[in-house]
């Protein structure tokens, strides 16, 4: 079976969910194309092609909306600054973090976390700090 209007045989797709699966799991760990490929278990080029072709969006893009959605998560529920939250969802440089935000949310985190600054108590950081994020696996 081969690759047919620009998409990917079907036996691919399992392959391709479980490096997305990985990018889901460990957004904030420091992975690369040659991680999610391998996940994947085609090279690095196929792979990016055919991730590309099935989920409309590279690797790299995927992964860093998954970054930003978790980082809005926690803007709005914690009282974390903006460097936590920036960190703790893999980023390791505040301007790349808060340009990608505002690249893909349209504010700045501070502004987003304004946003929400009245209303329900929120998780003290140290809680999380402590427990660790409620969608990360235990080891």
């Amino acid at each position: 079976m081969g690759e047919a209007r620009g998409l990917p045989a079907l036996s691919l797709l399992p392959h391709l969910r479980k490096a997305r699966d990985l990018a889901d799991q460990h957004y904030a760990d420091p992975l690369n194309l040659d991680e999610l490929a391998a996940a994947a278990g085609i090279s690095k080029y196929h792979f990016l092609r055919a991730f590309a072709a099935v989920y409309g969006v590279t690797p790299a893009a995927y992964l860093a909306e998954r970054r930003i959605e978790r980082a809005q998560d926690l803007l709005r529920a914690t009282n974390l600054t903006v460097t936590e939250v920036c960190m703790l969802v893999g980023y390791t440089s505040l301007g790349s973090f808060s340009s990608k935000f505002r690249q893909l949310v349209g504010v700045t985190p501070s502004e987003y976390q304004a946003k929400f600054a009245d209303g329900a108590p929120r998780i003290p950081g140290c809680y999380v700090f402590m427990h660790g994020l409620s969608d990360r696996k235990r080891h």
